[in-house]
């Protein structure tokens, strides 16, 4: 295999901290090569070095002087005056590109419902975000660098992304190097690993399954101190020896041998013993959903769904982006009133959601995160034994010099992580995650499912991440065209669901996207009327948000003793982004009729 990049004895340091210390890597043709590591260990950094942005401070970085790179960056610089169609295929003329198969299939995977002649300034964050995937993956390479190329894909289009990278050359030529926390897309689309640590970089060969292995092996063999770190691991390996992924046809995934590790491993979980327990918490009724229907405006995104929510489920919700996952689970939870149909909540349950954002720590941002421990209980039962707030802390990857910062200076993975705890403490029975991976490494979220190992509750969850769905819940459910459908066949089946309803909406050859025009379908008069609509949703929207940031500043003059007093501006706080979620949503809804 030819060799078509890497580095030799690179050193780099800024004012506070070393990044890499003597790193040596070579990439040849062939390489699918997945990079994982702690937030804040230089992964990122890695890419910039090998395509050459960041210069060393010492070693030195080599590439073959003819090859091309193409690196996706966590941040975009697309022009907001760009239309989609210039973004993604530049000055090459129509006729050029629309002839191109593998353009036209990135086009349909990654932006298909994206107005073509729209502009880029006008696209949400999620938007840009796939528009510079699509831009980056119609370029002819060598080489790619793709960081965190999975952040705002579901379910499908992740699936698409990585059969596009295992079809984009042939066999033993070009190079992929991919940041992700994905650990399925790692599985699925790469050859080898690296991990970034300890201003090192350690090579493995094999996906995602096949490090976790090798790390198990290499802490077995050293007998390592870091003891807490690999009964996660050992935890993780037993699954992905026993479950799904141990029907993977890689060849670096011993099976054999990771079943040697974990024999005296016990199951993840107790079903029975925990929804035995959920039981005694929650009572026979948690929630039931009868006839629930939910429209904003003319569409209907729940359409006559009538579900059993019992104690002790585990249940994963998958759906497109926009399908309507989220207000299924503000309409569960009672936090939004169905159009119609019936919800029943249990008298015993107690809710706790962990949302998409971090607006829940708005209120803490002026506190140290000891004091946040302080208006808790000084013990709590996790995993079968007592711990305090600051252990579960140190569980979550705190260190004892965090307890000293202030919540306001925190890393979006430190803040995602106290949210976390916060929602554990306050001992809810029934658990609602949506999105909880954003932010969270790999070994964090292998924190994260051990310690959901031993909830006993009902847990809801949303999310992308095909192995986290997989691996927590026992159950997944698809909100498929407004209704709730099992999913006994998991993942697989729902990607076989949507290609299925996919190819009969695609006419014979598939078309790029052509452009929208204002008001299509609608007559004059209901265009007006629409429109009348949007104006009188935006002064809504506008009087709903100044009412939210009145609600924010009274909770900033509050007295932070007076508990009683916060715990009121809070559940003021929240009905009132409830509210503006609604808002949102109809807005939404009612710009679409013009589109």
């Amino acid at each position: 295999m030819a060799y078509l990049l890497g580095c030799d004895s690179v050193h780099l340091e800024y004012p506070t901290k070393k990044v890499f210390d003597s790193v040596t890597l070579g990439i040849d043709d062939g390489a699918r090569i997945g990079i994982v590591g702690g937030n804040g260990d230089g992964k990122s950094t890695l890419l910039a070095l090998l395509a050459g942005s960041l210069a060393p401070d010492a070693g030195r970085v080599m590439r073959r002087g003819d090859i091309v790179i193409q690196v996706l960056e966590q941040t975009d610089a697309l022009d907001p005056e760009d239309t989609v169609a210039h973004a993604v295929v530049g000055d090459v003329p129509e006729y050029v590109w629309a002839s191109d198969a593998r353009i036209r299939s990135i086009i349909r995977g990654l932006i298909a419902e994206l107005a073509w002649d729209g502009l880029v300034g006008e696209l949400s964050g999620g938007q840009r975000r796939r528009v510079d995937l699509a831009r980056i993956l119609v370029s002819d390479c060598d080489v790619l660098m793709l960081d965190e190329p999975t952040n705002h894909l579901d379910v499908h289009a992740i699936a698409w992304l990585a059969d596009h990278l295992k079809s984009r050359w042939p066999k033993k030529s070009g190079a992929l190097l991919v940041v992700t926390h994905d650990r399925w897309f790692l599985d699925e689309v790469c050859l080898g690993m690296w991990e970034v640590h300890d201003r090192q970089v350690e090579q493995f060969d094999g996906g995602y399954s096949a490090y976790v292995l090798q790390r198990v092996e290499r802490a077995e063999a050293a007998q390592s101190a870091e003891q807490k770190r690999r009964n996660i691991m050992r935890k993780e390996l037993a699954w992905l020896a026993r479950g799904a992924q141990a029907r993977s046809t890689k060849p670096k995934f011993r099976v054999a041998a990771a079943h040697e590790l974990i024999d005296d491993e016990p199951p993840l979980r107790n079903a029975l013993e925990l929804r035995r327990t959920a039981m005694s918490r929650l009572g026979k009724q948690v929630v039931d959903l009868t006839d629930v229907t939910q429209r904003f405006g003319e569409k209907t995104v729940i359409d006559r769904v009538t579900w059993h929510i019992g104690p002790g489920d585990r249940l994963g919700i998958l759906g497109e982006n926009g399908s309507g996952k989220t207000t299924l689970l503000r309409v569960i939870q009672g936090a939004l009133a169905p159009t119609a149909g019936q919800v029943r909540i249990g008298t015993t349950v107690k809710f706790a959601v962990l949302s998409q954002h971090l607006d829940e720590l708005a209120e803490l941002d002026g506190l140290r995160v000891r004091e946040v421990l302080a208006r808790y209980k000084t013990r709590y039962e996790f995993e079968g034994r007592e711990m305090t707030p600051a252990q579960l802390l140190e569980r979550l990857g705190f260190e004892a010099a965090h307890l000293s910062a202030y919540v306001r200076d925190l890393s979006g993975g430190q803040k995602r992580r106290l949210q976390l705890m916060l929602v554990l403490l306050d001992k809810p029975n029934v658990l609602i995650l949506d999105e909880p991976d954003n932010d969270l490494d790999i070994d964090m979220l292998a924190v994260l499912e051990s310690l959901l190992d031993t909830w006993p509750g009902t847990l809801l969850l949303i999310t992308h991440d095909r192995h986290l769905i997989e691996r927590v819940t026992d159950d997944q459910f698809a909100l498929f065209d407004g209704k709730v459908r099992h999913l006994p066949g998991g993942v697989d089946e729902y990607l076989r669901l949507l290609e299925s309803r996919d190819e009969t909406r695609t006419e014979t050859g598939p078309e790029p996207p052509r452009p929208k025009k204002d008001g299509a379908g609608l007559s004059a008069a209901d265009e007006r009327s629409v429109k009348k609509e949007i104006t009188a949703t935006e002064r809504r929207l506008n009087a709903q948000h100044a009412k939210i940031d009145a609600i924010r500043a009274e909770m900033q003059e509050a007295d932070p003793s007076d508990y009683a007093a916060l715990g009121d501006i809070q559940a003021r706080l929240h009905a009132a982004e409830r509210e503006m979620g609604v808002l949102e949503d109809a807005w939404i809804e009612l710009s679409e009729k013009l589109s």
